[in-house]
């Protein structure tokens, strides 16, 4: 079956639009701003292979590096609602190379679980209570293409990822810029988070207080008022329940507002500077030495950061 495609990158989505299987027309429209660009033969071909729609993938992650990444997406489909399959078969690799084939998970990310607060402040989007995460390898820099065909699905999802040398967020491995981010003893707790009602207990301790004191922590780099992506999910909200799992302060749990002056206008703050996010969320894992030991780019499910807590600091969550 001939299928026509018309693919576009914008900003930190992949905008791919495709039409129907059974287009009478083989053509490709071009990549956005690469006219030269074409839909690679093993895309083409495995689009070909299922006889429903295949549309975008909708991006959560976007800092990706030569090496393993977690690759963070939703797939919608064309009328908005959310495919949400429990497992999803993805195909990655480079135009001209054969694909490797991994599985994408679907997470929850727990907004579904605690409805928002009367005075919360409005989002103009849903967003997503799962999302599909995938671990993939990419052996070299460049533009990589994945096909995802959900299980118990008749749609595919079609995305390219931009893989660079290296990070442009801290990797693991790398020790933790000493960020003196606002606490509660700087100021008000409605002053340092757009969180309704404030988190309270991820702003008592900052980054720089913490690695000088040798404590673990789990720091996240998020704005609940002003995510703008339905894949960005309830991320301070799911470090909030997995600080619950590790009481009595061995692992500290901080929170950090990304824009200065909490003003999306003004653009993004000195701490987000000072470690390179190019993006937000995300949550990193600090051991007491101030080492990067995990980090999480987009949402985050409580199972996996709960994992990750156990792992990185061999602390047991509590049941």
């Amino acid at each position: 079956m001939l299928l026509e495609v018309r693919v576009a990158l914008a900003a930190l989505l992949v905008c791919l639009l495709a039409a129907c299987g059974g287009s009478e027309s083989e053509s490709q429209a071009p990549i956005g701003t690469q006219p030269e660009a074409r839909l690679p033969g093993w895309v083409k071909a495995a689009l070909g292979e299922v006889e429903g729609p295949d549309v975008a993938a909708t991006m959560g992650s976007a800092d990706f590096a030569v090496g393993e990444n977690r690759v963070v997406f939703l797939v919608v489909r064309e009328d908005g609602s959310l495919v949400q399959a429990p497992r999803a078969r993805v195909r990655f690799g480079r135009p001209g190379g054969e694909p490797q084939t991994t599985e994408a998970v679907l997470y929850p990310v727990g907004a579904h679980e605690h409805p928002a607060e009367e005075n919360a402040p409005p989002h103009d989007h849903v967003d997503a209570t799962d999302i599909y995460v995938a671990n993939v390898d990419a052996s070299a820099p460049g533009r990589y293409w994945f096909v995802v065909d959900p299980e118990g699905e008749e749609i595919q999802a079609v995305g390219t990822m931009e893989v660079a040398t290296r990070s442009a967020a801290p990797a693991v491995g790398e020790k933790a810029p000493l960020s003196d981010n606002p606490t509660l003893a700087d100021a008000p707790a409605q002053e340092i988070t757009t969180a309704r009602p404030p988190d309270t207990g991820l702003l008592r301790h900052s980054i720089a207080d913490s690695v000088e004191a040798g404590v673990p922590f789990v720091v996240v780099f998020a704005t609940p008022q002003f995510c703008v992506s339905r894949v960005c999910g309830p991320t301070v909200e799911v470090v909030e329940k997995v600080a619950d799992k590790f009481p009595g302060g061995g692992v500290r749990f901080i929170h950090v507002e990304v824009y200065e002056g909490n003003d999306p206008d003004n653009g993004f703050n000195r701490w987000v500077q000072e470690w390179d996010l190019p993006t937000e969320p995300w949550v990193f894992l600090v051991d007491e030495r101030g080492v990067i030991r995990e980090r999480f780019e987009g949402a985050v499910s409580v199972p996996e950061l709960t994992e990750a807590v156990s792992r990185a600091f061999r602390a047991a969550p509590l049941d």
